[in-house]
């Protein structure tokens, strides 16, 4: 499964992630220079969670050719599904001491528990959220479309088109999300404090092992006989439904489980950042994962979280350092790497490689 070196090499380095900073940031002393922050831990593990959407994206766009700008839709519901948990955690601890409803609700005069929210106090029951929603969405979405035989552009604007009114959606108070504000102010999970140094750690872990287990999968799926018959259907998709394929129920399946992916990377990013709100659901935020894919390198999954890491830690500091140009750079990097590296980092890297065996040989 892991016959690549680039695919070997990212799952030794998460490891060796998961196990070091960790280990840096609770064991060795603030003074030193190894020591890790705990703003660090927290912001390396949202990285983390992106790389994990962009993995899920890569999974449809670079072996089956199914290119979406709707995938934070899934990522958002999976973080929501996360938030409504973490919110019936607080209980009487709000700001207006209701055992059950949260603050949002009772601000808003609302005067019993919506049905969907049964439930999602327990943990169990939201983890299953995490994955139904989004995939369920997927499915019923995929069906349609892809029975429509709805590919290319067209299928990326619907998916831009359908992510964009769940965030018209969020943003009313009627729908029982928090609305504009979103939900927040979460206390603890699974009794444990979200604000301690531990509970931290605990979920850049679990960030890191998510990532990991989502890694592995879709390098199972694309290594399979059924990852040779998505890429026969992204390179010739009328000659492998001549062939007697059933296309369109490949595209489904493959699209439910990049959703479920995502789902699960916004459910690890929710507890780690303090809020959900209906931002996530931003087109622009689709567009900028499928840029995360392009920068690493399309195809190669381990690629993909590469350039989640690389371009978020390139908009952390440049938000930082020069705030008005973020924007333009994300664009003319988008550009550049269109029209110079078609193949990411990973095809740079890769060409490099090869020049220095050709020049060793020579």
């Amino acid at each position: 499964m892991l016959g690549d070196t680039g695919s070997l090499v990212f799952v030794v380095a998460l490891i060796a992630l998961i196990v070091a900073v960790p280990l840096c940031n609770l064991v060795i002393s603030p003074a030193s220079a190894l020591h890790v922050s705990d703003f660090t831990v927290a912001l390396v593990g949202k990285y983390l969670t992106y790389a994990l959407l962009a993995v899920a994206l890569d999974l449809i766009w670079g072996y089956c050719g199914i290119l979406s700008l709707g995938h934070t839709a899934f990522f958002g519901l999976g973080g929501y599904a996360m938030g409504m948990y973490l919110m019936r955690q607080i209980g009487d601890r709000g700001v207006y001491g209701n055992p059950v409803l949260p603050d949002f609700m009772v601000f808003l005069n609302w005067d019993t528990l919506p049905w969907y929210w049964h439930g999602m106090d327990i943990f169990a029951v939201a983890m299953a959220m995490v994955l139904l929603v989004p995939g369920l969405l997927a499915l019923v979405f995929g069906w349609l479309a892809f029975r429509s035989r709805v590919t290319g552009v067209y299928f990326a604007i619907i998916t831009q088109a359908m992510t964009y009114a769940l965030m018209l959606a969020f943003f009313r108070n009627e729908m029982g999300f928090g609305g504009n504000n979103g939900l927040t102010d979460f206390k603890d999970i699974l009794g444990y404090d979200l604000s301690s140094d531990g509970t931290r750690v605990g979920l850049f872990v679990a960030s890191g092992i998510g990532l990991l287990a989502g890694f592995l999968l879709a390098r199972f799926i694309v290594t399979s006989r059924a990852g040779r018959v998505l890429e026969a259907i992204r390179d010739a998709e009328s000659r492998t439904r001549f062939t007697g394929y059933r296309v369109e129920l490949y595209k489904v399946w493959i699209f439910t489980i990049s959703a479920m992916l995502a789902g699960v990377a916004g459910a690890l990013y929710v507890p780690q950042v303090g809020i959900i709100n209906p931002s996530e659901f931003s087109p622009i935020a689709s567009i900028e994962a499928v840029v995360w894919v392009a920068v690493g390198g399309r195809g190669t999954l381990y690629g993909a979280a590469l350039g989640a890491g690389v371009v978020n830690f390139a908009k952390t500091w440049l938000t930082g350092a020069f705030p008005d140009i973020w924007p333009y750079a994300l664009g003319a990097l988008f550009v550049a790497v269109t029209l110079f590296l078609p193949k990411g980092i990973v095809g740079l890297v890769s060409q490099l490689r090869q020049l220095v065996l050709r020049k060793d040989a020579s």
